[in-house]
């Protein structure tokens, strides 16, 4: 059955503009919805995202159910970290897919979720229904998925005000010189690559900070844990790049052909926190890497120093004594 929200508007502005901010969504995503029939100013159906609202209008917002589609085959495991009525937290395995789209021929994450029956919030579209953020493929770990629309939009929320954060953990080479280093650049889609983003002056900002926790044995490369201030696609490997870093395993970003090779991308998203829609409360999650990375990690690192440079409070105060 379709739920129904309403919300009223408080001064004069653009229809989608307002959506977006109400629901907490990209503009593109308020479009669909539009094009979908599924809004109504003052009950009446508008087509035109362009719509200029007056004050006190009410917009009424139909979001549409979830489509039945033919299930896919479903051969893959995805660990359960934390689940209520309103959110539920995995361990995303690397190598998976995320979202449907035209290109992707396997099953996915939301095809996963559609088929253990999990309710989730449709806001977003059916294709990337309940998906409040996303992990590249070849990136694993900690995600949150919002299972109703008021949670999704709750944790949309906590996107934009930083009230929702993530540490990510990486293999990189060459080292950083530094122990703590920031990097503020926009990133936009890459002119030369398409499968590619890059720093572009035209770009959205972004902000990442990285720490440096160990060195490998033999000094080539680095461990380090990264936080994200921002949310742009491919945004730490793009960030490494633009100071010739790279991930070990990254085959997109990667700086040459003879760089060392891995079976998957060395970056996890290591730890998650954020505020819980519906008891306020913060909570907080953290899940070591697979048997790959973490085989990686200890066999080119002191094992005994790595135990203690990935205690979770260590790297979250790390960041927060200096950034």
């Amino acid at each position: 059955m379709n739920e129904k929200k309403s919300y009223i508007c408080n001064e004069a502005q653009r229809l989608d503009t307002f959506l977006a901010l109400e629901i907490g969504q990209s503009r593109s995503q308020i479009t669909q919805l539009i094009k979908k029939e599924c809004v109504y100013v003052d009950e009446k159906i508008v087509s035109r995202c362009g719509v200029k609202l007056k004050e006190n209008q009410v917009v009424k917002v139909n979001f549409p159910d979830v489509e039945t589609k033919p299930a896919l085959d479903i051969d893959f495991h995805v660990e359960t970290l934390y689940e209520d009525d309103d959110v539920l937290v995995i361990n995303k395995p690397s190598g998976l897919t995320v979202h449907p789209a035209p290109s992707v021929k396997e099953a996915t994450l939301v095809d996963w979720l559609k088929h253990k029956g999990i309710r989730l919030s449709t806001i977003s579209g059916d294709e990337r229904h309940g998906i409040v953020h996303r992990l590249d493929k070849g990136t694993s770990g900690t995600m949150v998925i919002a299972k109703n629309n008021e949670a999704h939009e709750f944790l949309s929320a906590q996107l934009q005000d930083k009230s929702m954060g993530r540490y990510y953990l990486a293999v990189i080479n060459p080292p950083l010189k530094n122990d703590l280093t920031q990097i503020e650049c926009p990133i936009a889609r890459s002119s030369n690559n398409r499968l590619k983003m890059a720093c572009q002056e035209h770009g959205k900002y972004a902000k990442t900070v990285f720490k440096n926790l160990a060195l490998s044995n033999d000094e080539k490369n680095q461990l380090v844990a990264c936080k994200l201030f921002t949310g742009r696609t491919h945004q730490i490997r793009v960030h490494l790049e633009s100071i010739n870093r790279h991930i070990i395993g990254d085959h997109i970003y990667s700086l040459s052909p003879k760089q060392e090779k891995s079976e998957r991308i060395l970056l996890h998203a290591y730890i998650i926190y954020f505020v819980h829609p519906k008891s306020k409360e913060k909570l907080s999650f953290a899940v070591l890497p697979d048997e790959k990375m973490m085989g990686y990690i200890n066999k080119k690192f002191n094992k005994e120093q790595i135990d203690e440079i990935m205690d979770i409070n260590h790297i979250m105060y790390s960041f927060t004594a200096n950034s």
